[in-house]
C-alpha cells in the first residue's frame, strides 16, 4: 500500500540564485539622458545586457580591481575608481547613483548623453535626407558620449584631490623645514602616504589609458554603434543578399557592394576619432601624475634638507662632547697634581715653603692649558671640529 504524502515544490535553480544574490542599486539612463533608480541583482543585469558574471566581478565593491576599460561583443564595462558602469549601444548602467561623488557625474551624462542634431528646414527633401545621414555620421557614438564622461569625470576627481594634496602638502613641508618638531614630522608623514595612494590610482588609470593606446584590437572593441551597424547590414552574412534583382546590372551592381564591404572593413579599422579622445585624457592624467611627481620630488628635497640639518646638529653634538671630554682630561690632570700636594704625608719640603702655592697652581693650570689647546688644535687639524 502505498503511503500518502504532501508534494513538496522543488525549487528551481534561477529561484534559488534570485534569493541569494545581492541587489545593487543602479541607475539606467538612455538614450535621451532620462535616468531610472534601479535594483538589480548580477543575474538580472545579464539578462538585460550581453556579459558574462567575470565582467561583473570588476564591478564589485568588495573585490579590490584596478580601474579597467574593457569592451565587449555589445557592451563596455567601466571601472574607473568610484565610476563603475556598463555602458550599450543605447543605454548606461551606473552603480551607486547616489553617491556624492556619483552626482556629478549622472548630471553630465543626463545633459551630454541626447545627441544633438541640426537640420536645415530650408532645404529640400533629399537635401534635408542627406543632411540628415551627415549629421548622424558626424554625430559622436552613444558609447563614446557615455566614455568621455566618465572619463572626464575621474580626470577631474583625481585632479582635484591632487590640488588638495598640493595646498595641504607645501605649507606642511615649507613649516617642517623651519621647525623640526614631532607634530610637523607626524603630519608630513600622513600627507606622504597619502600622496602615495593618490599616485598609486592616477598610475593605474593612465596604464589602463596608455594599454588602450597601444592596442588598435582593443579600441576596435570600443565601437559598438559600429559593431551593431555591422550585424544588422545585410552585408554582414555569409550568403548572397537576397534583395540583388536579376537585371543586366548586376555585375555593377555586385561591384559596387564589393567596394561597399571594403570600405566598411576599411571603417571598423579606422579608431582616429576613439584615439584622439583617449590621448585628451592620457595627456590630463599625465598632467595630473606630473603634479604628484614634483610633490615627490619636493618631498624628497625636503627630507634632504632635514638629513642635513639633523647631520649638522649631530656634528655640533659631536664637537661638543669632544671639547667636554678635553676639559674633563685637562681638569683630571689638575685634580692628580691637586691630590699629591693634598696627600696627610709628612713630607719635609712641606715645611718652610708656603710660597710654593702659588707655583704649583700656575703652573699646573698652564700645563692643562696647554694640552687642552693642543687636543683641540689636533682635532681642528684632523677635521673633527669646525674651524
Amino acid at each position: 500500500m502505498a503511503r500518502e504524502g504532501f508534494i513538496v515544490p522543488v525549487e528551481t535553480q534561477a529561484s534559488l540564485k534570485k534569493k541569494t544574490a545581492v541587489s545593487w542599486r543602479w541607475m539606467l539612463l538612455d538614450h535621451t539622458g532620462q535616468g531610472t533608480i534601479l535594483d538589480l541583482d548580477k543575474y538580472e543585469i545579464m539578462q538585460r545586457v550581453p556579459i558574462h558574471a567575470r565582467d561583473l566581478r570588476i564591478l564589485d565593491p568588495l573585490l579590490s580591481y584596478p580601474s579597467i576599460i574593457l569592451g565587449r561583443e555589445r557592451a563596455i564595462v567601466l571601472n574607473l575608481e568610484h565610476i563603475k558602469a556598463i555602458v550599450t549601444s543605447e543605454e548606461v548602467l551606473l552603480r551607486d547613483p547616489l553617491d556624492d561623488n556619483i552626482i556629478p557625474v549622472v548630471e553630465e551624462l543626463q545633459r551630454r548623453l541626447p545627441p544633438v542634431i541640426a537640420i536645415s528646414q530650408d532645404q529640400g527633401e533629399d537635401e534635408e535626407q542627406q543632411g540628415a545621414k551627415d549629421d548622424v555620421e558626424s554625430e559622436f557614438p552613444f558609447e563614446f558620449r557615455a566614455l568621455e564622461v566618465a572619463l572626464e569625470g575621474i580626470c577631474s576627481f583625481l585632479d582635484a584631490r591632487t590640488g588638495e594634496l598640493e595646498t595641504a602638502a607645501y605649507p606642511a613641508l615649507d613649516e617642517l623645514t623651519s621647525k623640526i618638531s614631532s607634530r610637523n614630522l607626524d603630519r608630513v608623514r600622513k600627507l606622504k602616504s597619502a600622496m602615495t595612494r593618490l599616485t598609486s590610482r592616477v598610475q593605474k588609470v593612465r596604464d589602463e589609458l596608455e594599454q588602450l593606446l597601444d592596442d588598435d584590437d582593443d579600441m576596435a572593441d570600443l565601437y559598438l554603434s559600429r559593431k551593431m551597424a555591422g550585424a544588422a547590414s545585410p552585408l554582414s552574412g555569409f550568403g548572397n543578399p537576397i534583395w540583388f534583382p536579376a537585371s543586366p546590372t548586376i555585375n555593377s551592381k555586385i561591384s559596387r557592394t564589393s567596394r561597399a564591404s571594403l570600405a566598411a572593413s576599411h571603417v571598423e579599422n579606422d579608431v582616429d576619432e576613439l584615439e584622439m579622445l583617449l590621448e585628451a585624457y592620457f595627456m590630463q592624467i599625465e598632467g595630473t601624475l606630473n603634479k604628484l611627481t614634483t610633490l615627490r620630488e619636493y618631498i624628497d628635497d625636503t627630507e634632504d634638507y632635514i638629513n642635513i640639518q639633523l647631520d649638522n646638529h649631530r656634528n655640533q653634538l659631536i664637537q661638543l662632547e669632544l671639547f667636554l671630554s678635553s676639559g674633563t682630561v685637562c681638569v683630571s690632570i689638575y685634580s692628580l697634581v691637586a691630590a699629591i700636594f693634598g696627600m696627610n704625608i709628612p713630607y719635609t719640603w712641606k715645611e718652610g715653603h708656603g710660597y710654593m702655592f702659588k707655583w704649583v697652581v700656575i703652573l699646573t693650570g698652564i700645563l692643562c692649558g696647554s694640552i687642552f689647546l693642543s687636543i683641540m688644535t689636533y682635532a681642528r687639524h684632523k677635521g673633527l671640529v669646525g674651524s
